[in-house]
């Protein structure tokens, strides 16, 4: 798939006040400085499309990018951190929440896991949420740059055996970079499948 336009359209607070279109939507969800911003501007060749902090906890909100004029992206809040404390947090994981249980047009979310990591509690957990609420999903491991390829196949399958406990089939997973771009390609011919 070739990137011909992307845009940032509009952000949202919650469901409600997420705007009625007809494009397909990709969210991106992971813990915060997991590199989900780092990825849009990946995918999408625009280097400060999306706002990129080291401040864990930065998107505050449901954020909107159009691509190619036909389908959307959408960085959702990060979860397991938000500046502001437990309250602000709690509406964090309702307006996340909502939005993945009740948004009609999501097609497909993608999980970021950070590959340098081993499984963590809050990830396996959304993941099993989930499953309960039957929304399609894969997994991106992201800073693949940050070690060695071997290194990253072993924490995708130790990953993958944490999520073995309660799912029989693996979720497709993918791997990226945004520093080297390796994997790009990957994550746009996934979407053209889903489209």
């Amino acid at each position: 798939m070739k990137i011909k336009s992307a845009e940032f359209t509009i952000s949202a607070p919650d469901l409600r006040a997420c705007p009625a279109w007809p494009h397909p939507e990709f969210a991106l969800i992971g813990r915060s400085n997991v590199g989900k911003s780092s990825l849009i501007n990946l995918l999408t060749e625009r280097r400060d499309l999306a706002k990129v902090s080291d401040l864990p906890g930065k998107t505050k909100l449901i954020n909107f990018f159009l691509v190619n004029g036909d389908w959307r992206l959408v960085d959702l809040p990060g979860y397991g951190y938000a500046a502001g404390g437990q309250r602000q947090r709690a509406e964090f994981n309702e307006a996340v929440a909502g939005f993945l249980t009740g948004r009609p047009n999501l097609r497909h979310v993608f999980v970021l896991i950070d590959s340098r990591l081993p499984p963590q509690a809050i990830d396996l957990e959304f993941l099993r949420w989930l499953e309960g609420v039957r929304v399609p999903y894969a997994l991106i491991f992201t800073k693949t740059d940050k070690q060695s390829a071997a290194q990253t196949q072993t924490a995708i399958r130790t990953f993958l055996g944490a999520v073995g406990a309660w799912r029989s089939l693996p979720p497709d997973v993918l791997a990226c970079s945004a520093k080297t771009k390796a994997g790009r390609m990957d994550v746009l011919a996934y979407i053209g499948k889903k489209l």
